[in-house]
């Protein structure tokens, strides 16, 4: 494990007093106030873990110290016990706490799933996907919105995409990208045979308006009538809207809401979100010390994870975790499978301090 210096230790409690010193003068400069609020209010965590990792190493040596006393050996070799024991789990603590912020993690998401090979059943499956993290949302306290949805005929979806909001979305969610594969037999199978079918999620964190610079030159925007289901206005009024990104390709259609404004909203909404993302990938493929963890590659086309209903069983391909418990899965109880891919991340980016 990577054990945080005692140099690194001092400057963190270091800074922090210092800041907690100048704001407590109320000559601050308002503006300067405010930045300095902020870090130390992200300071806060990592100043106290490393407090606690100072008091415990202090408490070794005292106790080592108080060895030499015969009258005191007994009591200070139990103690010294006790603290060897918390001390390894108080630096890991500290440890976390230092590990590069992504600074996405808090932000809500785009939740993008389309279904693959498999015709209706993997319809239905990307049905089954979108139910899942909606009620995995529900325990969470977020909310979900569905943005736009293409609906198969027998059920299901071939492609729909909904905003999640809430606390720390993108941070619980963002290792779901990737290709979701499943073996059942459809209800549509007369011989009781097991198919295989797939469905594509994406997880994009969404984007402000003062995270991505769109120029109005860029974009080819087209208007047309609406096709599909949609009620008895959807086809009635030029309200759908292609918005076509020229610089990068990327096209958005939206057609969901009757209104024409509400449609370009939303179009622009998923075309942020998707340009932040190919933002974000462009720098991490720059970074040349860029770790190469197979639980944050982000590569959807990558099979991440199977879901066999047979066997009742979720196996997550990138940390070869398999979970007999599919049928509360696919309900949305996620948390074990989530936090497994979270605590896989940082032991791998921990691994890669120590490079």
């Amino acid at each position: 494990m990577t054990q945080v210096s005692e140099r690194q230790i001092d400057a963190i409690i270091e800074r922090h007093a210092a800041l907690q010193a100048r704001m407590a003068t109320g000559e601050m400069a308002p503006a300067d106030f405010v930045a300095a609020s902020k870090e130390f209010a992200e300071l806060e965590p990592v100043a106290t873990a490393a407090r606690e990792v100072v008091r415990l190493r202090g408490e070794l040596i005292s106790l080592g110290e108080m060895l030499a006393d015969p009258e005191m050996k007994a009591m200070a070799a139990e103690e010294i016990a006790a603290v060897e024991a918390a001390l390894p789990a108080a630096e890991h603590d500290l440890a976390l706490q230092l590990l590069p912020k992504d600074v996405a993690d808090a932000r809500a998401a785009m939740l993008e799933i389309r279904a693959g090979t498999g015709g209706d059943e993997a319809a239905l499956f990307a049905g089954d996907l979108l139910r899942m993290y909606s009620r995995y949302a529900d325990g969470q306290g977020w909310k979900v919105e569905i943005i736009s949805a293409n609906e198969a005929e027998m059920g299901g979806y071939k492609e729909v995409v909904a905003s999640v909001t809430g606390q720390g979305v993108f941070a619980k969610l963002k290792f779901e990208s990737g290709v979701h594969r499943v073996q059942r037999v459809p209800a549509t199978e007369s011989q009781g045979r097991i198919h295989t079918s797939a469905a594509t999620v994406a997880v994009l964190p969404e984007a402000e308006e003062v995270d991505v610079a769109i120029n109005d030159s860029d974009l080819k925007i087209d208007i047309y009538r609406a096709s599909g289901a949609g009620g008895q206005h959807v086809n009635t009024t030029d309200s759908a809207i292609r918005i076509t990104h020229i610089p990068s390709g990327l096209v958005v259609i939206q057609q969901d809401q009757r209104s024409q404004h509400k449609n370009r909203a939303k179009a622009m909404q998923v075309l942020r979100a998707r340009l932040f993302d190919l933002e974000r990938a462009k720098i991490h493929d720059a970074e040349a010390s860029a770790r190469k963890s197979m639980v944050g590659s982000g590569d959807r086309s990558e099979r991440i994870r199977t879901y066999n209903f047979p066997q009742g069983r979720v196996t997550d391909h990138r940390i070869n975790l398999t979970l007999h418990r599919l049928p509360e899965i696919i309900e949305g109880a996620m948390d074990e499978l989530i936090d497994a891919l979270i605590a896989e991340d940082q032991a791998q980016r921990l691994a890669g301090l120590g490079d």
